[in-house]
């Protein structure tokens, strides 16, 4: 790892100080044309002892506005400290995570996975229609029938078609006769261009899709195509568990990659991330934002600056090796529970390197699952499955607890 380094609170909190006092400080400098403030403090205490040991509270308070894009051209001034530590979350992702060149991508914090993928799918339709002059109907997303509804919102919001393909019931992997169908089909109506979202972690099973099957399917239709990578939940750990994957940047076919820090990196809610190659963010430049000093090339704008602080926090707070270490404790309490379905003769499904369980729900009643919070794939009707997600509060005690009542549950309804 090149920038993933383990640092100790006290190097944190060196860090972090030293990126605020090059934020603004109000006290000393009274800026009369922008509208931010520090938190209102009739409302937030900022004069409280505990905030001298707590950077991630001081920053909070202090409230940093990370509008635009920090990786590419200026940014606001006011706030350069914090700006630089987004830098290096972008940075060290794109690196060391994800396999790119050095200073070849760009990214921001965004407001979660959602967000990220509306953002990658606004680019690219963007660029099919400067690039190739593309009408708005000849633009299509294309993905699995397991993806998650932010692209069916993406394709809501920016009028274009969204085509679904297929997945085996079963192994939850893109049927590719489904996937010929569905660009043929496409293209007959009329489609030209394709905005890909390739899963890396489905939300509901933890599937993942092989971006090179949607790469060699379009290629062998000579049509235009971008792929996205949907990480929102897998990239802080898929990555990790498969190293060998090409859902990175190491792959030419990849373009742009969405992550969530709210899900596996427990980061607050609200913390997403967009990480793309350079040379595309500029497709969604807001010209009309003249008062903004820099390019606001993000579908939020205004933005806290204490999330980016937060993910940074979290990443050097572990290291590269620490993180390992974690990621592979919960990979063995899902297969620890994953051994105890199969002894029982659950039917289940589960990724070998991810940390979702999805239980077919005629083995659980509704009882049970209120009592251990499943989570069903549709509150609409009668569920087909039930998942749940290995995190650091699910223990082998609790899941040996679950198991016993499942079999119990079992033996009642037979």
């Amino acid at each position: 790892m090149k920038y993933w380094k383990k640092l100790s609170h006290k190097e944190q909190y060196k860090i972090i100080t030293s990126a605020l006092n090059k934020n603004i400080n109000y006290q000393d400098f009274i800026p009369l044309g922008i509208p931010v403030s520090k938190l209102d403090p009739h409302v937030f205490y900022e004069g409280a002892s505990f905030l001298n040991d707590a950077p991630l509270l001081r920053t909070y308070i202090q409230n940093p506005n990370h509008i635009g894009c920090h990786t590419l051209g200026a940014s606001e001034p006011f706030f350069e400290g914090t700006q630089q530590l987004e830098r290096e979350v972008i940075e060290l992702l794109c690196v060391d995570v994800f396999k790119a060149e050095d200073n070849s991508c760009d990214g921001y914090i965004a407001t979660g996975g959602t967000e990220a993928n509306i953002q990658a799918a606004w680019i690219y339709r963007n660029y099919f229609i400067e690039k190739y002059n593309a009408d708005i109907s000849q633009i299509a997303l294309l993905s699995s029938s397991d993806t998650h509804y932010s692209v069916t919102k993406a394709a809501n919001l920016l009028n274009i078609r969204s085509v679904r393909v297929a997945v085996d019931d079963i192994t939850r992997v893109i049927v590719r006769d489904s996937l010929d169908n569905a660009i043929a089909d496409a293209m007959s109506d009329g489609i030209k261009y394709f905005i890909v979202i390739s899963n890396m972690a489905t939300t509901m099973f933890g599937s993942v899709d092989d971006p090179d099957l949607y790469a060699d399917c379009l290629k062998k239709n000579n049509v235009h195509f971008k792929i996205h990578i949907d990480g929102a939940f897998g990239g802080f750990i898929y990555p990790i568990s498969n190293p060998d994957n090409t859902a990175n940047f190491a792959n030419l076919n990849v373009s742009s990659i969405t992550l969530d820090a709210h899900k596996m990196l427990q980061a607050p809610y609200g913390t997403g991330i967009f990480i793309a190659r350079k040379g595309l963010m500029q497709f969604v430049y807001t010209k009309e934002a003249k008062y903004v000093n820099g390019m606001d090339l993000t579908l939020c704008g205004s933005r806290s600056g204490a999330n980016a602080v937060a993910v940074w926090m979290i990443l050097f707070a572990y290291g590269s090796h620490g993180w390992f270490e974690k990621i592979n404790k919960l990979l063995y309490r899902t297969q620890w529970l994953c051994k105890q379905l199969q002894d029982h003769r659950f039917t289940f499904y589960r990724h070998p390197d991810l940390n979702i369980v999805a239980i077919k729900a005629h083995h659980i009643s509704a009882h049970l699952a209120r009592t251990y919070g499943l989570v069903p794939d549709t509150h609409d009707g009668a569920p087909n499955w039930y998942k749940i997600v290995v995190m650091d509060h699910v223990e082998i005690d609790y899941l040996q607890k679950f198991i016993k009542e499942l079999e119990v549950n079992t033996m009642a309804v037979e």
